[in-house]
């Protein structure tokens, strides 16, 4: 090929590879003496997101979900689970790759986590616990915005 032809640009590609449960656990303290009050729960709903890179086009993306189950302050149920993906992703950089993997990835993967808690809290002989679906493309936003903010004041403390 001779040097003065352009190679074309590396087109965007992504795809699925794998979806798999990392870790799973759950936990009844509560019983049985929890199944004899009236079941009116109150719900604690923890989310976190991370990624690694594990080869040159692939990323590990998983959701880790620790959800809390309390009837009259007594702790029903606990489900933690980490719901994992590999993605292969090529032709995406800087602020989109960000993206893909901190709301994109973490959409793909949710659905998965939120059955596997249902099924758990099932099989704990609990009433169905569906999981509302979660906006992780506002959430990768906000926390943009406040990386955004933080570097501004150090940066402003810096110059002063």
């Amino acid at each position: 090929m001779p040097e003065n032809e352009q190679q074309a640009p590396v087109q965007p590609q992504f795809a699925l590879q794998r979806i798999y449960v990392k870790d799973i656990s759950f936990e009844s303290p509560g019983a049985p003496d929890v199944f004899q009050q009236q079941w009116k729960p109150q719900i604690n709903m923890d989310l976190n997101t991370a990624s690694n890179k594990v080869s040159e086009s692939q990323y590990e993306v998983v959701v880790s979900l620790s959800i809390t189950a309390k009837v009259e302050e007594k702790v029903a149920f606990i489900v933690e689970i980490q719901q994992a993906g590999i993605f292969h992703i090529t032709g995406i950089e800087g602020p989109q790759l960000a993206q893909t993997l901190g709301a994109f990835c973490p959409n793909v993967l949710f659905p998965y986590a939120r059955e596997a808690v249902d099924s758990l809290v099932n099989k704990g002989s609990f009433p169905s616990l569906m999981l509302a679906p979660v906006n992780f493309d506002a959430i990768f936003a906000e926390a943009m915005k406040r990386k955004q903010e933080e570097a501004e004041k150090v940066e402003g403390a810096a110059t002063h």
